[in-house]
């Protein structure tokens, strides 16, 4: 990978091109060759590391989109939410595992549907999320 990563500035904006053909199996978008080495390095390296994670995308799908915020949690964390007039108290473990009632949960949206039993946005449930003005 490192070789194919250093033979990018040297090779031509043909071959630039189809060496973006190639590994993303999509046609070349219009760039700059400078800018088109830099993405295609990016396309390189994320196939050998695997890319962006699904928090990441979500986050900058959202920034993109430009409606609504979300606040990121940390560890240390407590969230409070009243649901039928009982407040619940989530913590956010050192490990970013969420905790609520004694219990270990993968994510918000979890607790959120054990304390509601539908389905539902934990970040939005615990205010996490809010629209942003139009």
């Amino acid at each position: 990978m490192s070789t194919r990563l250093a033979a990018l500035p040297l090779i031509t904006s043909a071959e630039l091109k189809d060496e973006w053909q190639r590994v993303t199996k999509t046609p070349c978008p219009r760039l700059s060759r400078k800018m088109l080495s830099l993405a295609l390095a990016w396309e390189i390296q994320a196939k050998a590391f695997g890319g962006l994670s699904r928090p990441t995308q979500q986050k900058l799908a959202q920034l993109a989109d430009g409606k609504s915020r979300t606040t990121s949690v940390s560890p240390g964390m407590q969230l409070a939410r009243e649901w039928q007039g009982k407040v619940h108290v989530v913590t956010i473990g050192d490990d970013n595992v969420v905790r609520w009632n004694d219990r270990d949960y993968r994510s918000l949206s979890e607790v959120a549907r054990a304390i509601t039993g539908t389905r539902w946005s934990g970040p939005a449930f615990f205010g996490l999320k809010r629209k942003l003005a139009a």
